[in-house]
């Protein structure tokens, strides 16, 4: 039996670069978004969360996956996209982040993507105070397309989250 190494999203050609890392591609709007492989438990369709008081906007509630209590929260409203819709692609994300299952509303999932290092740039800085890139890794490039990367367990675990006892900063 012959093994194969995996191959690049843009070439096609092997991966010689150990710093490949597998990103799961997902649909926000008309922008393309990425999250470690790892972080993902599972995907499941969306189905209306319980709703919990005085939670914030994109914290949509939560559901009972396998008797784990799982929050819900909407990528869309956290980045202040347009509105929410929910319809046949909308899908949740099971996340396993910072020891804690969190489920994440998105558009729709695209792919599973093996980028090398080579085809992530690094994210872009900004001189207002008010655009906080702080959540985003770099800017993974396929073809023509762009996709930002998100460190989603810097998203999850920050103070504004509300979702991990100590937020990490």
């Amino acid at each position: 039996m012959q093994a194969t190494l995996p191959t690049t999203a843009t070439s096609g050609k092997p991966v010689v670069d150990t710093q490949a890392s597998e990103f799961l591609t997902f649909r926000l709007g008309a922008e393309s978004y990425g999250i470690e492989i790892l972080k993902v438990q599972e995907i499941r369709g969306f189905e209306a969360p319980t709703a919990i008081a005085n939670a914030p906007a994109f914290i949509k509630g939560v559901i009972n996956l396998r008797g784990v209590i799982v929050p819900i929260l909407d990528l869309r409203v956290k980045f202040r996209l347009n509105e929410a819709r929910y319809d046949e692609f909308t899908v949740v994300i099971i996340l396993n982040v910072a020891g804690r299952v969190v489920g994440v509303v998105v558009d729709s999932v695209s792919d599973v993507l093996t980028l090398a290092s080579d085809a992530i740039r690094p994210t872009p800085e900004f001189a207002s105070a008010t655009f906080d890139t702080k959540y985003i890794t770099g800017l993974g490039t396929l073809d023509d397309q762009m996709i930002i990367l998100l460190d989603i367990e810097k998203l999850m675990t920050g103070a504004d989250m509300a979702l991990v006892d100590g937020a990490v900063h």
